[in-house]
């Protein structure tokens, strides 16, 4: 008998942890994030592509999960930097055109904030590479639908759970994610990755962040 999504999605947020853990993703300290808030703990994407193995598993993890909680997707887009080698691969797996979201507008040419091809009333799905507040991920879902792109959907490996599923939420987007902080939290400390002074420092900090 085969594994439903759900019961299958349990080893999966597992092994997500044990990748996180493998590739050095996560950090503990006091850094600066984007947002410009402190956190005590850092998790840096940006190093998995560097595995190639566990880069092409992360990015399975990612279409096992789109094909079981999406619907409909015409074309992924990716979101500069650290998302944009998710989405490319993911997009190649998936057998579905890539299209990606500037940052800023191009001073030059066209100066489009979509590079790519869309047609209006496609299905896009955004993919990232985590979520805090989602404030850069609004900021592609508007471009995207400013430019006639369908957006119902985003697709991050990791949610910090510090708003980011509620802001997109209000404006008609569901967000879905191979892995939550506090489920990453609780692994790092079953494993004794985490001593239970820094756990609950970071607990602390995720539901004071979420309050």
């Amino acid at each position: 008998m085969s594994m439903s999504w759900e019961e299958g999605k349990g080893k999966l947020k597992v092994r997500a942890c044990e990748i996180l853990i493998k590739t050095n993703a996560i950090s503990f300290g006091e850094f600066t994030l984007t947002s410009g808030k402190k956190s005590p703990f850092y998790i840096d994407m940006r190093v998995i592509p560097s595995f190639p193995k566990l880069f092409d598993e992360v990015c399975d993890m990612y279409v096992k999960m789109i094909e079981n909680e999406i619907a409909k997707v015409d074309r992924v887009a990716g979101v500069p930097t650290a998302g944009l080698p998710f989405a490319t691969l993911v997009s190649y797996k998936l057998g579905l055109p890539l299209i990606y979201v500037r940052k800023e507008q191009k001073a030059h040419g066209k100066g489009k904030m979509v590079e790519g091809i869309l047609r209006r009333g496609d299905n896009v799905l955004i993919i990232d590479d985590l979520i805090t507040t989602g404030g850069s991920l609004i900021n592609s879902v508007n471009n995207v639908r400013e430019e006639g792109g369908i957006v119902k959907d985003v697709a991050v490996f990791l949610d910090r759970e510090q708003g980011g599923r509620d802001n997109l939420k209000r404006i008609g987007v569901e967000l879905h994610s191979v892995l939550g902080i506090m489920e990453l939290m609780k692994y790092l400390r079953e494993q004794k990755f985490l001593d239970e002074a820094m756990y609950l420092k970071c607990i602390k900090y995720i539901k004071e962040e979420k309050g």
